[in-house]
């Protein structure tokens, strides 16, 4: 045999009793050794990232939402059923308070017009006829020619006379009033919202012609919950962000409705908006009503974390986020770099001033290292 060949030989079992050496030396269910691992790297935030615990003026907010709807407006009906002759508005034209925009055909009207002064002429000449009657019997029965009953007879008549005269002329204005009736005009200043009817068309008594609305006043119009209504008041006031429009229209609560509606039970609270261009009923808005403002210990509303059972923040702590436990208070908003950012009070578990970690970081793991940016690290 070689010297080379027992050479590998050797190397052979040299290994393989090292190899069992080791597995013989180490514990039954020991993991084997691994080389000690790195320091976690501190996480490094941006400056939206950390705000920190301060007293500020926080407004305690109502989330409402609901539809426009203008103060006044009106559905202009027709008053007698006829044929439209003619309309002379479309959607958008503005209208003054009594404008005639109009027609429904009058001729039936006219004829009944003509018939009901023809038959209050009629009953004048008859009512003519019994009080001249009625002198001829009195000197009569002077004289001793006719009886005081047939002078009471004649008295009668002519009082029947009277009344019918006055039916007469009573179904005369009726029928003035119907012919009047058939000319159609604006009850309110706005303007048409909708255009119901086409011309040619007959319409019933009480038919829908046109609704016209007046923009000079809108109100918010918003289901409020009953457990939320409790702290609604007249007059509080609120910002109402309506699509369309880049910025909130100044609002305030004019009424709240004393009745529940049927069903969800919840209250209708109207809100009364500025004037503003560009409203318009039935569009959709957004309000926040300001319930109330008090100074208090907030964070911003994004730094609660409420994954766990009780409430807490991610505070920085020499350098490290740890999770804190807090007791919160009224929500809202503050006022924060100069925009208005939602808050919540901070009752009990933080101290003023601690740097808190905004929900932007995401999940951080109880003393992972941050690294603060310089403006955060100097406040």
């Amino acid at each position: 045999m070689s010297s080379r060949r027992i050479g590998v030989i050797v190397a052979l079992v040299v290994a393989v009793g090292a190899g069992a050496g080791f597995f013989m030396g180490r514990k039954p269910g020991a993991a084997p050794a691994v080389a000690a691992s790195a320091p976690t790297p501190a996480v490094e935030l941006a400056g939206g990232d950390v705000a920190r615990a301060e007293s500020r003026e926080l407004a305690a907010l109502l989330a409402i939402t609901g539809g426009l709807k203008a103060v006044d407006s009106a559905i202009v009906k027709a008053k007698v059923a006829a044929e439209l002759k003619s309309l002379t508005v479309r959607e958008g034209d503005r209208v003054a308070a009594g404008q005639l925009i109009g027609r429904l055909d009058a001729t039936e009207y006219q004829w009944r017009l003509r018939q009901a002064e023809d038959q209050a002429g009629a009953a004048q000449a008859q009512l003519d006829i019994a009080r001249r009657t009625l002198d001829n019997n009195k000197a009569l029965v002077d004289q001793g020619f006719i009886s005081r009953n047939a002078l009471e007879t004649s008295a009668a008549s002519t009082a029947g006379a009277q009344a019918s005269l006055q039916a007469a002329r009573a179904a005369a204005e009726l029928a003035k009033k119907a012919l009047a009736d058939t000319e159609i005009r604006a009850p309110i200043a706005g303007q048409v919202a909708a255009r119901l009817v086409q011309p040619g068309e007959r319409v019933p008594v009480d038919g829908r012609l046109v609704e016209i609305v007046d923009l000079s006043r809108i109100e918010l119009e918003a289901a409020v919950p009953p457990e939320d209504v409790v702290a609604l008041r007249v007059g509080q006031t609120a910002q109402v962000q309506i699509d369309g429009l880049p910025a909130p229209v100044p609002a305030r609560v004019a009424r709240i409705n004393p009745a529940a509606q049927t069903g969800t039970r919840s209250v209708l609270a109207y809100l009364s908006l500025a004037p503003t261009p560009g409203l318009r009923q039935g569009l959709f808005a957004r309000a926040s009503v300001e319930l109330q403002r008090r100074s208090a210990l907030v964070v911003p509303l994004s730094a609660l974390r409420v994954d766990q059972a009780r409430p807490y923040v991610l505070a920085v702590e020499n350098g490290r986020a740890q999770p804190r436990p807090v007791s919160t208070g009224l929500r809202g908003e503050v006022l924060i770099d100069g925009r208005h950012e939602a808050a919540v009070e901070i009752t009990e578990g933080l101290a003023p001033g601690t740097p808190v970690l905004r929900g932007t970081v995401g999940a951080l793991r109880a003393g992972t290292p941050v690294k603060l940016p310089a403006s955060a690290a100097t406040h």
